[in-house]
């Protein structure tokens, strides 16, 4: 009988340390060390969201106005690009925007607008030019095949934009080019059907669009690093309004030594610089 109530005895104590030991090794569960648990969590979350995210801007409206380079057989043979296009398709090549994408495209001489697929963003092709498209995109928005100028936007509600850091004033810099879309309308992409339709020449006069800025003395500080890090002399401010000033380049009017001005501004790494067209 003794050695029974000792054995049970035992057993209390032995489950008694046990419930002790457990009760240490817990974490505290009063509201401050909740807090703090809770914080460190979702910012270990957050942080591994900014990892694999890295890069890339979503949500964000893109919008470019310059030359494209208008697909041919030849410019695989002379290696000017790596990659094929259909150019019975709508579709395009670009640098910065997801593959499978849909952009807007417009010629801005006559307001006509397609709608064209991203098939790739890692082909490799001139920087001055903003896009790769097909004939049939130069036919659809009758477009000069010696002066392919257009205005590209993404539909950013179901696609991304790949944002590269730029070395410029991000601070100052005005992301306030607003383009509306009404809808998207794809259900004519991968049909053959070409349209022909007359060109007029037109006057050849193009600026570089650096960027638009707040203050007078962040676009003078753009212009003296312009000038410092380039050959280039011929930069301009243009007063838009007491909050809105542009730095351009130009103007220029022919392409040659507007390209070579566009490539000279490489090495300075700016984000989104456009071509406008009669400024």
């Amino acid at each position: 009988m003794n050695y029974k109530i000792i054995f049970f005895i035992s057993i209390l104590f032995l489950t008694a340390c046990q419930n002790t030991t457990t009760k240490k090794t817990l974490p505290s569960t009063d509201p401050a060390t909740k807090d703090i648990i809770e914080k460190t969590s979702k910012d270990n979350v957050l942080e591994k969201k900014d990892e694999s995210s890295k890069g890339f801007i979503t949500n964000q409206k893109y919008r470019n106005v310059g030359f494209a380079l208008i697909y041919s057989d030849k410019l695989i043979d002379n290696k000017r690009i790596n990659k094929k296009l259909n150019n019975k398709e709508l579709i395009i090549f670009h640098k910065k925007i997801f593959k499978n994408s849909f952009v807007k495209i417009t010629n801005p001489e006559n307001a006509k607008t397609i709608t064209a697929k991203v098939i790739s963003n890692d082909a490799v092709f001139s920087d001055f030019y903003n896009s790769v498209i097909t004939t049939r995109i130069v036919d659809e928005l009758s477009l000069n095949p010696n002066d392919p100028y257009i205005e590209l936007v993404l539909f950013s509600k179901q696609s991304t934009f790949v944002a590269k850091k730029a070395k410029t004033f991000e601070e100052e810099k005005q992301v306030a080019d607003k383009a509306p879309v009404e809808g998207i309308l794809i259900n004519n992409i991968g049909s053959s059907k070409v349209k022909k339709n007359k060109i007029t020449p037109q006057k050849f006069t193009f600026s570089i669009k650096i960027a638009d800025f707040y203050f007078k003395d962040s676009a003078e500080n753009m212009i003296k690093r312009i000038e410092d890090e380039t050959n280039i002399k011929t930069s301009t401010i243009k007063k838009l309004s007491n909050t809105k000033y542009r730095v351009l380049i130009g103007p220029f009017n022919d392409i040659k030594n507007l390209e070579k001005s566009f490539n000279e501004l490489k090495p300075l790494e700016f984000e989104n610089i456009e071509i406008l067209k009669n400024v």
